[in-house]
Formats: structure tokens, C-alpha cells, sequence
């Protein structure tokens, strides 16, 4: 058995490991938000984290939105507003910065000395509602896409306006923010810097559940009437379709013009649990140790979560075959991968192509080759890191 001293001294070395992979940045509030009513759900001010930039990437901008599930009522809302995903009052001062957000060039080679944003997620609609009344009991404000508009306005005023290179980006609901905001984001940014938007994990599609209902569609048309959002969707899709539907990439992202790049696994295990299989189609949690590992799946369930993919990949369709649209769709049961050190970049990251998520993004970005690759079927990818990677206290819908 390895003794006290040993044991504390293995401790201490893994604790030095974890800090070397990221550093801790504090967190700014955008005070001035608060007169023009771009507020979190509990008229707190919004707020984000920056680290500066430093030597030639000092007028580089990559603006991070952060992830955690979506209110789609007035009870959901209520539930979330005491928390940090609905008031900044209940946000850490601190968070860690790693994966994309490193600013060490061993972990993160392109992107280490850019000024790296982490915009806190507070409002439950990824950035897209605006209503002006407010609610005298429950004291809500559905004010997502003023804080939006107040954040990018603090971060222009901060150098962002000459930015050389920028990247808006996101995981889950933040990467959903990155592609319904991406041509948004683009118009802001000087006509002469290259700017490009990147997904993560937030390729959300329309499909049935294992009940047979059209779930997830009635939630995120819940989400629009709730928040407001229609006027804050794309034109270019509420044209043509009813406001719910534009809140899934597959029906917007053709008519994107900036560039963007999509990071999903084809199995998402957020999807998995919440689109293919949510409690509400599941009451007996036949799903539940399945959702929970996907080694725990029976045949018939791995023969279902197949179906999604081949589902998923008929969504991804509508991209073409522009260069401009990128993609790394690996096989992995995994949510959000670009934050984390261990599948954005090291050693044993997920492969695609023997390409790492970080190259790959990077090599796109900077135009060195294009990329757009996707996945043989789960489980032939060794390289896979199968875990459920969602943002903590992320609610199920």
C-alpha cells in the first residue's frame, strides 16, 4: 500500500499537471449594460472573462460563448435565475482558461497569444431574446440578445474594433450562439480582418425521439415564444420558415456567408440523452445506464443511436461542399471538445485523419488546407475519449 507521504506527493504532482494545462482568468462585468436593460434573467449585469493578447497575436480576438441548456418557460426561467446561468451574482470570479482558450503554445499552437474571451451565459436562449416587459411577480428579463450586443460593444471598446484575426466560437447552447450570430458577428468587425466562426457541439438537428414524438421541436419553438427570439433569428431563414425551426443549424447554415467551421460528435452525447432519448420518451429509464456510458448500450439501443447518426449526417448535407464550411465530425459519445485540453490538444486527443481538432481548426482558419472530414461508425474510432463532457448543472430538457 503506498504510504501518507507518497501518496500526497502523487497528489501534489497531478494538481501541478492540471494547472500547467490551464490558467485562471478573472471575471469582468459589463456595468453600463444594466441602463440599456441587457441584463441576465435576474437584471444582473452580463459578464465575461478576457485574457489579453500578447505579441503578434495582440490584435487577434477569439470571443468564446459559454454553454449550459436553454429555459423554454416561465418555470424553467425561474428555476435558473438564482443560479450562475441566470444571474452573474452567482458566477465564479475566476474560471480556468484551457483547451482553445490556452495561452500556452504547447496546448493551444494557433490561437495561445490571441486575446481569448469567455463570454458567461446567463440569459437561456443563446444570446437571441429581447422582451421588454417584465414580469412583476417573477421579475424574469428575456434580454438575451441586448446582452449580446452590450458584450460586443465592451470588447470593441477594449481593442476588439482592430482586430487583424477573429473567431466568434461556443460550446452547446454557446455554439449554437456562434452560428445563429456568426454574419451578426462578421458586420461588427473591421471589412478588412479575417473573421470566421467555429461550433462546437452545437449542431442540434430535428428528429423524432424513440417515442416517436417531435420533442426537441416543440421545446426550442417554446424557447422563441418565450424569449422573443424570432426577431433576433437569421431573415434569411424566418423568410421562409416558422421562427421555432430556425433555432437548428440544419435550416439556416446554407445561408451563412462567413466562413464557419463545425466541431460535433456524430454521437453527441447531449443529443443522445436529450433529443433521441429524453426522459419524457423514456418513462420506464430503459435509457438511463445507456445515456450514462455508451459501453452499458444493448444492441438494439446502439442500432438506434446508429439511425441518429445516419440522421445527423443527412443534416450536415445542406453545408455543400463550399471549403468555406468546415467540419470534424468524429465518432465519439462526446459533448463539447474544443475547452477541454485533453481532446482540443494532446498527446492522446481525438484523431481525424491523424489530425487533431486543434490542427484541424487551425489549418482551416489560417487557410493552410481545407478540412472536412467525417467519421467511420461508432466504435472504430480508437482514438475516441467516450465520456459526457456536458457544462455542469446543464438542466435536460
Amino acid at each position: 500500500m503506498m504510504d501518507c507521504t507518497k501518496w500526497l506527493c502523487l497528489l501534489f504532482c497531478v494538481l501541478l499537471f492540471l494547472k500547467a494545462e490551464s490558467s485562471y482568468v478573472p471575471i469582468t462585468f459589463v456595468q453600463n449594460a444594466v441602463t440599456k436593460g441587457a441584463v441576465c434573467l435576474d437584471g444582473s449585469a452580463p459578464a465575461y472573462h478576457l485574457d489579453r493578447g500578447f505579441g503578434e497575436g495582440i490584435n487577434n480576438w477569439l470571443v468564446q460563448f459559454e454553454g449550459g441548456g436553454w429555459c423554454n418557460n416561465v418555470t424553467t426561467c425561474f428555476s435558473r435565475k438564482n443560479g450562475r446561468l441566470g444571474s452573474s451574482k452567482k458566477m465564479a470570479k475566476k474560471i480556468a482558461f484551457s483547451g482553445i482558450l490556452n495561452n500556452r503554445r504547447i496546448f493551444n499552437p494557433d490561437f495561445y497569444n490571441w486575446n481569448r474571451v469567455k463570454v458567461r451565459y446567463c440569459d437561456g436562449s443563446s444570446f437571441t431574446g429581447d422582451k421588454e416587459e417584465v414580469n412583476p411577480t417573477t421579475q424574469l428579463h428575456f434580454r438575451g440578445a441586448r446582452v449580446f450586443a452590450a458584450v460586443m460593444q465592451d470588447l470593441l471598446t477594449k481593442g476588439m474594433k482592430n482586430a487583424r484575426n477573429a473567431i466568434i466560437s461556443g460550446c452547446s447552447a454557446g455554439g449554437l450562439t456562434s452560428i445563429l450570430h456568426c454574419d451578426h458577428f462578421r458586420a461588427l468587425l473591421p471589412a478588412g480582418a479575417k473573421v470566421k466562426c467555429l461550433s462546437d457541439a452545437g449542431y442540434f438537428i430535428n428528429t423524432r425521439d424513440v417515442s416517436g414524438t417531435q420533442h426537441i421541436e416543440q421545446f426550442f419553438s417554446q424557447i422563441v415564444a418565450t424569449h422573443g427570439s424570432a426577431k433576433n433569428l437569421p431573415p434569411s431563414c424566418t423568410s421562409r420558415l416558422s421562427p421555432g425551426l430556425c433555432f437548428f443549424p440544419q435550416y439556416l447554415v446554407s445561408q451563412i456567408r462567413t466562413p464557419i467551421f463545425f466541431v460535433n460528435a456524430a454521437y453527441d452525447s447531449w443529443q443522445i440523452k436529450n433529443i433521441l432519448a429524453p426522459g419524457v420518451a423514456d418513462p420506464e429509464g430503459h435509457w438511463h445506464s445507456c445515456k450514462l456510458d455508451i459501453n452499458n448500450c444493448s444492441p438494439d439501443q446502439l442500432e438506434l443511436m446508429q439511425g441518429f447518426r445516419a440522421q445527423f449526417l443527412r443534416a450536415l448535407t445542406v453545408l455543400g461542399n463550399s471549403p468555406s464550411k468546415g467540419m470534424f465530425i468524429d465518432s465519439c459519445y462526446a459533448h463539447c471538445q474544443t475547452e477541454m485540453q485533453e481532446t482540443w490538444f494532446r498527446t492522446d486527443s481525438p484523431l481525424l485523419n491523424k489530425t487533431t481538432i486543434a490542427k484541424a481548426v487551425g489549418d482551416w482558419f489560417f487557410e493552410r488546407k481545407t478540412f472536412r472530414q467525417i467519421d467511420c461508425p461508432y466504435p472504430c474510432n480508437p482514438s475516441c475519449h467516450n465520456r459526457v463532457f456536458e457544462p455542469e448543472d446543464q438542466p435536460e430538457v
